[in-house]
């Protein structure tokens, strides 16, 4: 039996951990042809299970805030593998703080990565998707980008963007048979997410953080691939421009118990 993404080609950045490398794993499991993106050539047993069930996948560094290097990736890729038909935008870093307490460079930073790496790669794969008669962009928000959080400033900012930049690209590219959609995850075990709690003062609001998912817990990184998946699948084939989220009831509500 085909898998979902049999015979398409998948564009993947922050592929070398975390959700990137999750959904490399279940895009190769299905069929995919993946091409992995990432600033780390240190990777997660995911992403070396990708090599291994899709033979013919492949792995690049660079940073998705260097547009020459993209645009030579990309370029790779179409040569490689003759079309791209799915880009799952999954590269990011956090950040943040009071905007008082903010330093220009670190504001910098997280918008460079977040939102303007996001609008570079889909910059240059968008165009190949064109040639090739569509296909479907998936780019990583947030929750914080559709309600605030305390400190949060910068990431919001930036994951906002995301899901703005995701509805006027799907209203932008649907004639071209481009669907373009936004996951917006809860809080996620991830090494980004980790680190986060390893920052000072941090660690103290693991638990209610948690607490505030009505699932009790934090996402696995399989569960946000898992909506990659769909959104990369024709299963999928009515959806564009929504921000999805998948995040363990954590915007469903407050929960208050006395």
């Amino acid at each position: 039996m085909a898998g979902r993404l049999e015979g398409k080609v998948a564009f993947i950045t922050g592929a070398a951990s975390g959700i990137g490398a999750a959904s490399a794993l279940r895009f190769a499991e299905e069929g995919a042809i993946v091409a992995g993106f990432d600033l780390n050539d240190k990777f997660e047993p995911d992403w070396e299970e990708a090599t291994r069930v899709a033979s013919r996948s492949s792995f690049a560094t660079g940073d998705v805030r260097d547009e020459a290097r993209i645009r030579e990736v990309v370029g790779e890729a179409k040569q490689a593998f003759g079309r791209i038909d799915v880009v799952l935008n999954s590269a990011g870093v956090a950040g943040g703080g009071m905007v008082h307490m903010l330093e220009e460079d670190a504001w910098d930073h997280v918008m460079d990565i977040n939102m303007k790496g996001t609008f570079l790669v889909n910059k240059h794969v968008v165009p190949v998707m064109m040639e090739g008669g569509g296909g479907s962009v998936i780019n990583v928000a947030s929750v914080e980008g559709i309600e605030g959080f305390m400190g949060g400033s910068v990431y919001n900012a930036s994951k906002g963007a995301v899901i703005l930049l995701t509805k006027n690209m799907s209203i932008d590219y649907a004639s071209a048979g481009i669907r373009v959609n936004a996951i917006c995850p809860g809080f996620v075990d991830t090494p980004l997410l980790r680190a986060t709690f390893r920052i000072e003062g941090a660690k103290a609001l693991e638990d209610q953080i948690r607490a505030a998912h009505q699932l009790g817990r934090f996402g696995k990184p399989v569960e946000l691939a898992n909506a990659a998946l769909f959104l990369a699948s024709d299963e999928s084939s009515f959806v564009t421009g929504v921000a999805l989220p998948v995040d363990g009831g954590y915007l469903a509500g407050h929960r208050f118990t006395g």
